[in-house]
């Protein structure tokens, strides 16, 4: 999951915020990410005390990998705006083939590597230290699962939408799209929305890519 711009935390704050810093990196622990289901689940990470990162509630996390169950299995999933990496890591645990995160900033992408070591998992994955548009104006790789959360109220949903048209979906692909919850985001006319999902100030919507646009 991505940064937010500082304010007060959601329920979904992780367990155990206050711990002291790591302090074999240097990196201050904000809490713990815990992994819901599959093969790491009930595992607990690391989570860096950065401002406005958090992961995403397990509520939604568990809602929204049920909807995914069937689309999980050999998936190539792409996480952008990645943080914590909540929704990559469990799409690993659940049986992903391979795992591209996407994360701009150094210390948070650094976690994200000693966690996936942790797990055993950076074999089938790769951290990518850029902003989010740079990577995709970059040589395209098509995935068939998309999560794709940007920092709130700074007009990055819809670009990045459009972008993300120009060959990195599968032509069936999945796409999770988490923006604030009082934006109705603008999205290519082939995606079909799935499933929605709110929580606090956020709000989950899960699409479908057809292969061309729908009337």
């Amino acid at each position: 999951m991505t940064r937010r711009p500082p304010r007060p935390r959601r329920s979904g704050r992780p367990a155990g915020a206050g711990r002291p810093g790591n302090k074999s990196t240097g990196r201050r622990e904000a809490g713990r990410l815990r992994i819901i289901g599959g093969d790491y689940r009930r595992r607990l990470l690391p989570v860096l005390d950065s401002p406005g990162l958090r992961p995403t509630p397990d509520r939604v996390r568990e809602t929204l990998f049920n909807w995914l169950t069937t689309a999980l299995p050999g998936a190539r999933v792409l996480d952008l705006f990645a943080g914590t990496g909540a929704l990559g890591l469990e799409a690993l645990s659940r049986g992903a083939r391979e795992a591209v995160f996407v994360e701009r900033d150094a210390r948070v992408a650094a976690q994200l590597r000693d966690n996936l070591a942790t797990l055993g998992a950076e074999t089938r994955a790769r951290v990518v230290g850029a902003d989010a548009a740079s990577f995709l104006a970059g040589p395209a790789s098509p995935c068939s699962l998309v999560f794709l959360d940007p920092p709130f109220r700074m007009g990055l949903a819809a670009p990045c939408c459009a972008t993300l048209e120009a060959g990195w979906l599968e032509e069936n692909a999945w796409i999770y799209l988490e923006t604030e919850a009082e934006l109705t985001p603008e999205v290519p006319a082939n995606w079909q929305l799935h499933r929605e999902v709110r929580a606090g100030d956020s709000h989950g919507r899960l699409y479908r890519r057809a292969a061309t646009p729908q009337p």
